[in-house]
C-alpha cells in the first residue's frame, strides 16, 4: 500500500521538485516516509524560519520554487516570518505543514501543537492555503500550486495535511499538471508602448525584481530606445558596467531628477513601493506622468495611475515590445557606437544621461556610504559572478542604494521589503545548493548573524558552501545612527556579539578575523579555495 505521505513525495518530484528544506516532528513523520527511496534531497535547518528562508534563497537563485516541510503549530508559526519576507518579494515558495487530525480541529481540546484556526492564520499571510482531506485531492491541489507560481505574481503558498489523512492508503495517484503560463502581453497595449517610446526625446526604462531574468530583452530594448536604465535593489546585476544603466535607488534625488526629466518611462517588474522609491519617507517620491508599466499582476497595476499597463512577464512583453519596435523600424539615431567600450565613438545622449545620474547619485550618497559600498565591491572584484546573499546590515544598506553586481539575480537581500533580520545565513545556504558551481557569500552583521547562527551548522550538513562574512560592528548602528538623528538616548542597540570565529570552530568551520577590509579579497579567495563553508569575521571600528 501507498500512504499518502509516500505519494506527496512522487508527486513533488513528478512536479521537478529535487530539495525540500524541514525540520521532522511527530505531526509530520508520515510526509517523511518516501523520502529516503526518493531522489529528493532533505536538508534540515536549525529553526522552521531557517528551513523556509532557506526555500527562499534557493527559489530566487534557481528560479524554481523553495519547498518547506513543517511541522503544525509552532513549526508553521516560525516559517510565518519567511513566508511574508517571500511574498513582500514575490519568491515561489511551497510550505506543506501538518496539522492535527482531522475530528479534532476547531474543538480547542488542547491536544499538542493545537492552533484555533492554522488555515485562517495562513490565509493572511500565504498567496492560498488548502487543506487536503481526501488522498484524491492531492494532485490538483499540487497542481493548483505551481500552476500559480507559472502563471501569475509568485508569493508562498500553504499546504496543510491533517496527520489522520497522511497515513490513508492513495495508490495510483496520478500527477495532474495544468500548463499554466502568464498572460500574454495584449497587441493594443504594447502597440500603445511602442508609440509612446518612439516619439520620446528623453526615456527611461525603470526595473524591478521581475525583470531580473529577462536581461536579453532588457538590454536589447534599452540600446534601441538609448534610455537609461534604472534598477532597484532586486533588480541588480542586471546589465553590469553598461553605459545605460544606472544602478542607483530611485530614493536618491539624482535618480529622481533623472525620472522627472524623461518625457516616457517604461516600468518593468517594480511595485514601486517606498523601501525603493521613498526610503526616507521625505515624501519627494513622483510617479512619472508618461508611464508605461509591465506587471504580471492585475491588482499591483492597478494601486497606481498609468498611461498604458501590460499585465504579462516582464520577459514576454519586453520582447514583444521590441518586436513592435523593429516592425516600425524604431532605432534611436544616436544609438550607434552608445554603448562602445572603446574606439573613441562619443556617448549617446542615453548614455550621457545615464552617466550624469551615476556621477551624481555616487556623490550623493557621501564617503561613509561609499566606503561601504566598496566593501561590496572588492566582494564582487574578488569572486567575479558570485551569488551575495544580504541580510540587514550597513554595507548591504549603501550597495542598496548603489552597487552595480555582476550577474543578474546575483545580488538580493531582506533590507527591502519586509525587512526581516537573520534572513541571510539560510537563504545564502538555499542558494549555495541551488547553484552549486557559483560561489555563494552572505553578507550579514553581528546583529542580524545572531538571529539564525546556528544555520552555520546546516550548511556543513549540507555541503553548502556559503562563505559567511560578518560585519561585526557590536550592535544595531544603523538604528542607534536613527535614534541620536532625532535625538533618542540610545537603548537597546548594543547586544554584546560572540567571539565568531569560535563559534565557526565549534562546528568544525573554519575561519578568521580581519580588522578592517584590506585583506578582505585574499580571505574570501582563501574561503572559497577551500570548497567548504568559511568564515569571515570582519572588526568594524
Amino acid at each position: 500500500m501507498t500512504t499518502l505521505g509516500e505519494a506527496l513525495i512522487s508527486l513533488l518530484e513528478a512536479h521537478g521538485v529535487d530539495t525540500v528544506f524541514g525540520i521532522p516532528g511527530v505531526h509530520t513523520v508520515e510526509l517523511y516516509r518516501g523520502l529516503a527511496g526518493s531522489k529528493i534531497r532533505h536538508v534540515t535547518p536549525r529553526h522552521e524560519q531557517g528551513a523556509a528562508f532557506m526555500a527562499d534563497g534557493y527559489a530566487r537563485a534557481s528560479g524554481k520554487p523553495g519547498v518547506a516541510f513543517v511541522i503544525t503549530g509552532p513549526g508553521l508559526t516560525n516559517a510565518v516570518t519567511a513566508m511574508a519576507q517571500a511574498r513582500a518579494d514575490s519568491v515561489p515558495m511551497l510550505v506543506i505543514s501538518g496539522v492535527n487530525a482531522t475530528a479534532t480541529l476547531g474543538k480547542g481540546f488542547g491536544y499538542l501543537h493545537e492552533m484555533p484556526d492554522q488555515r485562517g492564520m495562513m490565509e493572511k499571510v500565504a498567496l492560498a492555503s488548502t487543506r487536503v482531506t481526501e488522498a484524491n485531492e492531492l494532485p490538483d491541489v499540487l497542481a493548483s500550486a505551481f500552476a500559480l507560481f507559472a502563471s501569475s505574481r509568485p508569493g508562498p503558498v500553504h499546504i496543510e495535511i491533517p496527520i489522520d489523512v497522511m497515513a490513508v492508503p492513495a495508490d495510483g495517484l496520478a500527477p495532474s499538471v495544468r500548463h499554466a503560463a502568464s498572460p500574454a502581453p495584449d497587441g493594443s497595449a504594447i502597440a500603445e508602448a511602442a508609440r509612446l517610446a518612439i516619439a520620446a526625446k528623453r526615456p527611461l526604462i525603470l526595473a524591478g525584481g521581475g525583470a531580473k531574468r529577462a536581461e536579453a530583452q532588457l538590454r536589447a530594448l534599452a540600446e534601441k530606445l538609448d534610455a537609461p536604465v534604472v534598477q532597484t535593489a532586486n533588480a541588480r546585476g542586471l546589465m553590469h558596467a553598461h553605459p545605460l544603466a544606472v544602478p542607483a535607488s530611485p530614493s536618491l534625488k539624482a535618480v529622481r531628477a533623472l525620472m522627472a526629466d524623461a518625457d516616457f518611462v517604461l516600468a518593468a517588474g517594480t511595485e514601486f513601493g517606498p523601501t525603493d522609491y521613498d526610503m526616507y519617507g521625505d515624501g519627494g517620491f513622483v510617479l512619472p506622468a508618461n508611464l508605461a508599466r509591465i506587471d504580471i499582476d492585475a491588482a499591483q497595476l492597478a494601486r497606481r495611475p498609468v498611461t498604458v499597463s501590460i499585465r504579462a512577464d516582464c520577459t514576454a512583453a519586453l520582447a514583444a515590445l521590441l518586436a513592435r519596435l523593429d516592425e516600425a523600424g524604431h532605432s534611436a539615431s544616436a544609438q550607434q557606437g552608445a554603448t562602445a567600450t572603446g574606439g573613441g565613438a562619443a556617448p549617446s545622449a542615453g548614455a550621457a544621461r545615464a552617466a550624469a545620474a551615476r556621477q551624481a547619485a555616487w556623490a550623493e550618497i557621501g564617503p561613509a556610504m561609499q566606503a561601504q559600498v566598496k566593501v561590496v565591491e572588492a566582494i564582487r572584484d574578488a569572486l567575479p559572478g558570485a551569488l551575495v546573499v544580504g541580510d540587514s546590515t550597513q554595507p548591504v544598506y549603501a550597495a542598496n542604494l548603489y552597487y552595480d553586481h555582476d550577474r543578474p539575480g546575483g545580488w538580493f537581500s531582506a533590507a527591502t521589503g519586509f525587512g526581516a533580520l537573520g534572513y541571510g545565513p539560510p537563504a545564502a545556504i538555499g542558494a549555495a545548493l541551488a547553484v552549486p558551481d557559483a560561489p555563494v557569500v552572505c553578507l550579514t552583521g553581528d546583529g542580524g548573524f545572531q538571529f539564525t547562527l546556528p544555520e552555520i551548522g546546516a550548511a556543513l550538513d549540507a555541503g553548502a558552501n556559503v562563505v559567511f562574512v560578518v560585519w561585526n560592528n557590536r550592535g544595531y548602528r544603523e538604528i542607534e545612527t536613527s535614534m541620536r538623528d532625532i535625538g533618542v538616548e540610545p537603548v537597546g542597540v548594543s547586544p554584546m556579539p560572540p567571539d565568531f570565529v569560535k563559534i565557526a570552530d565549534a562546528y568544525g568551520i573554519g575561519a578568521e578575523r580581519l580588522a578592517g577590509t584590506a585583506d578582505l579579497a585574499g580571505a574570501l579567495r582563501r574561503a572559497c579555495a577551500a570548497q567548504k563553508p568559511r568564515l569571515i569575521e570582519i572588526s568594524v571600528e
